[in-house]
């Protein structure tokens, strides 16, 4: 029996940084249940597609090169563009058009690397998420970052959001945030709450604000204390488990030991708190019809915003029946096989001209 009632939604989700893959290199990702492989061409552009070879089945995440806009194959050296299509066999003098590969649209925005996922390969971005003028004002200091998996899905992460009650018996909180208005639009979510935060000189009150783009982004601005921006993403790994990204900024202060002292406190403070509601995500059964208090938060509001990010997909176009992958291995991600194949050797093409003539000298020394 399945966990949960749902699937994996679709949106837009962090697979890394920029940084992350930096020009000309290559590298295995697992997100959606399903494996990735993330490139980045001579143009600085990101591309992620499914990362096996349609010829035999290689992983192009470990040991695929990048070779101006494509990407070769480490076990025969094909190449493939950034649309997924096969450009070279180097040994072949044609190409293999039906040797196709899934490819994810992919955007940088906000310090962060998203692709959109939908089970549907048909199915491109149905949302933008907009760049922050935060953070090209100048005036916020950061970021600083955590991240967290956590064995649950990621619906169960986001009712979080509009449940303020646990704040009491959780994180044992004196003062629980207010929801003052919580509104859905399309693919956008956006709740207003107050907030007292106690402080040595006495409670200080806030707001918090925050705005959902679909099930993976949300960006949480508090005021009050200090002013904070927390450009947060959660991008399911499978069907049971995920991972949450925070980037936070505060609002510059003036000198940089003030600026870090500040936003480290309110970091430590939520990543407390993140962390103390782990333990309950991942132990809890997901209930389709709680028994609600009539002071609970807007539980069934959240749950019908969050719904239209499942699509309904027949089963044999979310799953390639041709393919069977390996294991998802997380302490194997970063392995590197093929280091000193042609393609390693002589670049990311491997010239026809130097394999014919390595080929002949082992031909001539088994002569």
């Amino acid at each position: 029996m399945s966990r949960y009632p749902f699937p994996i939604p679709f949106g837009w989700f962090q697979v890394g940084l920029p940084e992350d893959v930096p020009a000309k290199a290559s590298k295995a990702l697992y997100y959606f249940d399903r494996h990735l492989v993330a490139w980045r061409d001579e143009d600085e552009v990101l591309h992620v597609m499914d990362a096996f070879c349609p010829h035999l089945g290689a992983h192009l995440g470990h040991g695929g090169t990048v070779d101006g806009c494509r990407i070769q194959c480490p076990f025969h050296g094909w190449e493939f563009d950034g649309e997924g299509t096969n450009v070279d066999i180097p040994y072949s003098t044609r190409t293999n058009k039906r040797a196709r590969i899934r490819t994810y649209p992919t955007l940088e925005v906000n310090g962060k690397s998203l692709v959109w996922f939908h089970p549907d390969p048909e199915v491109g971005p149905l949302w933008d998420i907009p760049p922050l003028p935060e953070l090209e004002s100048g005036e916020f200091w950061g970021p600083i970052r955590t991240e967290h998996t956590v064995l649950a899905h990621a619906q169960e992460l986001g009712e979080n959001a509009v449940d303020s009650a646990h704040f009491r018996y959780v994180h044992n909180v004196a003062e629980v945030p207010e929801i003052t208005a919580y509104v859905t639009e399309g693919p956008v979510a956006e709740m207003r709450s107050l907030q007292k935060f106690p402080t040595p000189r006495g409670v200080v009150e806030g707001t918090i604000e925050s705005l959902g783009y679909g099930p993976g982004v949300s960006i949480v601005r508090f005021s009050g204390i200090i002013d904070t921006l927390a450009v947060s993403s959660t991008t399911p790994i499978d069907a049971g488990s995920c991972i949450t990204r925070f980037d936070f900024y505060t609002r510059s202060l003036g000198d940089a030991e003030t600026n870090s002292n500040v936003a480290q406190a309110f970091v430590r403070e939520v990543d407390r708190q993140f962390m103390e509601d782990m333990p309950v995500w991942e132990h809890k059964a997901h209930i389709a019809r709680p028994a609600l208090a009539d002071t609970d938060g807007p539980f069934m509001t959240f749950r019908k915003w969050y719904q239209q990010f499942y699509a309904e997909v027949e089963p044999d176009t979310a799953v390639d029946p041709n393919l069977y992958p390996p294991p998802h291995w997380p302490d194997k991600m970063d392995e590197t096989p093929a280091k000193a194949t042609a393609s390693a050797k002589h670049g990311a093409k491997a010239d026809k001209r130097v394999a014919e003539a390595e080929a002949g000298a082992v031909a001539q020394q088994l002569t």
